[in-house]
């Protein structure tokens, strides 16, 4: 008879047994999908449970490597924002601190599908986008001069390694006739220090739950510009616009309704301060998601890739100073 979970590395099963989950009846399989990290499921006992272990070297094409302590920083991400947002988040269920991995529960596809997976098949709702933004301004809001969570949340190096140098500075390599600007993007990015971050807050790492969105994959985590997770997310909606072309009107209203769901938390600066430092950004994160080392996998035809260029080249060379400035430029470039 052959053993359910015999694939399950060994540094798991000790996990598990530390949980108190060694049941006979234990099933494990591994997840796809992640980049990242190792992921896998579990069910035992009665319960189905996820468990993911940060990987040193991440699995994309340019050479990425990012350190494993991460883990550790996303699972206290977690735990902050269920006092914030508590559905926002899954239900946790144990940190291995030697390991680099934690458990949490499992959600299922059919009552949690993935955000991503249901704006590629055209499914787009604003008012679920409204929802993100809510609950990342009130994420924000709520951690905003707390010097508790920026103690917890010093990752400055993590961070650059996982965002501000595959993004912006990758692209700046990819780009010197605009290396000056993104630099000082990426210079400004890494100097702010507001808020608790996400830093992946992407339709891939949201769930449609019955009680409105789950966030994911908190690895990024970091006190720093909240800027960043606004228009890192924003991105995504412009993006897909590509590949579902019959529904860039619903994706820009979903622009339009994140946005202001989130502008009215943003009370701890200045709001046009605030608007016109995401506005420069959000350009800088668009070429990045072709000509970055994390392209976006979509975004395919080099028509397309031409037209993420022209707008967001023009856009990083000239920065705006509100979103809908981003937002009309790119519907624009899409109309010709």
């Amino acid at each position: 008879m052959t053993d359910p979970h015999a694939g399950l590395p060994e540094d798991m099963r000790r996990f598990l047994a530390d949980l108190g989950i060694q049941g006979q009846d234990l099933r494990a399989n591994p997840l796809t999908g992640g980049v990242s990290s190792d992921i896998w499921f579990v069910e035992a006992d009665g319960r189905a449970l996820c468990i993911k272990r940060a990987l040193p070297t991440l699995r994309v094409a340019a050479h990425w490597t990012a350190p494993v302590e991460r883990s550790g920083y996303e699972y206290a991400w977690f735990e902050r924002v269920r006092e914030i947002a508590p559905a926002a988040v899954p239900p946790l269920i144990g940190r291995h601190a030697g390991g680099n991995m934690f458990a949490m529960a499992f959600l299922p596809a059919d009552r949690y599908p993935v955000w991503k997976a249901l704006l590629l098949r055209g499914t787009v709702d604003p008012a679920f986008a409204a929802a993100v933004g809510d609950i990342l301004g009130a994420i924000h809001a709520e951690t905003a001069g707390d010097g508790r969570t920026a103690a917890a949340f010093a990752t400055d190096a993590s961070f650059h390694a996982l965002r501000l140098e595959p993004y912006l500075l990758a692209t700046a390599r990819r780009h010197p006739d605009l290396a000056g600007r993104l630099e000082a993007i990426a210079a400004t990015t890494g100097t702010t220090r507001l808020a608790l971050v996400h830093g992946d807050v992407s339709p891939k790492n949201i769930l449609a739950g019955p009680e409105g969105p789950v966030i994911l994959d908190a690895e990024c985590a970091w006190y720093g510009d909240p800027a960043f997770d606004l228009a890192f997310c924003l991105n995504h909606l412009l993006l897909k616009c590509l590949p579902v072309r019959d529904r860039t009107g619903l994706l820009m209203d979903a622009f339009d309704r994140m946005a202001g769901a989130y502008l009215p938390h943003a009370a701890w600066e200045d709001a046009a301060t605030f608007e016109s430092r995401c506005a420069a950004l959000l350009p800088a994160l668009l070429l990045a998601r072709v000509d970055g080392k994390s392209p976006v996998e979509y975004v395919t035809e080099e028509t397309d890739k031409e037209i993420v260029r022209s707008v967001a080249r023009g856009l990083v060379a000239e920065p705006p100073d509100r979103l809908s400035a981003v937002r009309h430029r790119w519907l624009d470039s899409l109309r010709h």
